[in-house]
C-alpha cells in the first residue's frame, strides 16, 4: 500500500461531521468601545452561550467572529457580526447562503429598547420594530420568517433623551445582574426553538 493508499483511508475513517443546519446571531458592535452596552446585549447572549458550551467566538469567517456547537441535537454556527450593526444583515446572509440555511433556521439575539432590562420576548417571525439591525437582516434574508430572542435593555430615562446615546450607554452594575439570567435562558430558548418547541419557548420566557 503506498503512501497516498494510506491517507485515502485515513480520509475515509474518520468521523463526518453533520453540516451545520442552524445560525445563531448575536447582534452588536464590534470594538472595546462598544463593549457592555446595551446594543450588544446579543453579543454578551451568544458569548454566554459559547461559555456553557466550552469554545470561543474568535473564528473570523462571514465578516464575523464565529464558532460552532452543537444545540437541540443540530450543528450550530454562532455569529457575532463584525459589521456595525446597521449592516449585519450582510454578515448573516452571506453565512446562510454559504450553508444554504433557510431563513427559519436563523435565530436572531438582540436588544429590545420596549422592554425592561432583563425580559425577554421571543417570536417566530415578525418587523423589524424599528430596529436597525433587524432591519438589515430582513432585507438581506429577503424574509421575516425567523426566530428571533428579543432581550430588554430599558427604555430611555425620558422622551428628550438621544436614543443613539441611550443604546451605546453602559449597563449599571444592577441592571447587570438582572441580565444574567436572560442571557442564560437564551441558551434554553435557543434549544427548544431547534427542537421545534417555539411554543414551549414563548410560554417558559415571555
Amino acid at each position: 500500500m503506498s503512501i497516498f493508499d494510506i491517507f485515502k483511508q485515513i480520509e475515509k475513517e474518520k468521523p463526518q461531521q453533520a453540516p451545520i443546519e442552524y445560525i445563531i446571531a448575536g447582534l452588536g458592535n464590534p470594538g472595546t468601545q462598544y463593549e457592555d452596552t446595551r446594543h450588544n446585549c446579543g453579543f454578551m447572549a451568544v458569548e454566554t452561550i459559547a461559555e456553557e458550551k466550552g469554545v470561543e467566538i474568535k473564528r473570523l469567517r462571514f465578516k464575523s467572529l464565529t464558532a460552532e456547537i452543537q444545540l437541540g441535537g443540530k450543528r450550530c454556527l454562532l455569529m457575532k457580526p463584525s459589521t456595525f450593526m446597521n449592516l449585519s444583515g450582510e454578515a448573516v446572509s452571506e453565512a446562510a447562503s454559504f450553508y444554504k440555511i433557510p431563513p427559519e433556521n436563523v435565530i436572531v439575539i438582540y436588544d429590545d429598547i420596549n422592554l425592561d432590562v432583563g425580559k425577554m420576548r421571543i417570536r417566530s417571525k415578525g418587523s423589524d420594530g424599528g430596529h436597525n439591525g433587524m432591519k438589515s437582516i430582513i432585507l438581506n434574508l429577503n424574509s421575516d420568517n425567523f426566530p428571533r430572542i428579543r432581550i430588554g435593555v430599558g427604555k430611555k430615562p425620558h422622551p428628550d433623551y438621544n436614543l443613539a446615546d441611550w443604546v451605546l450607554s453602559r449597563f449599571t452594575k444592577e441592571e447587570g445582574t438582572l441580565l444574567e439570567p436572560a442571557f442564560k435562558n437564551s441558551s434554553q430558548a435557543a434549544e427548544l426553538i431547534i427542537e421545534g418547541k417555539i411554543a414551549e419557548a414563548m410560554n417558559k420566557f415571555n
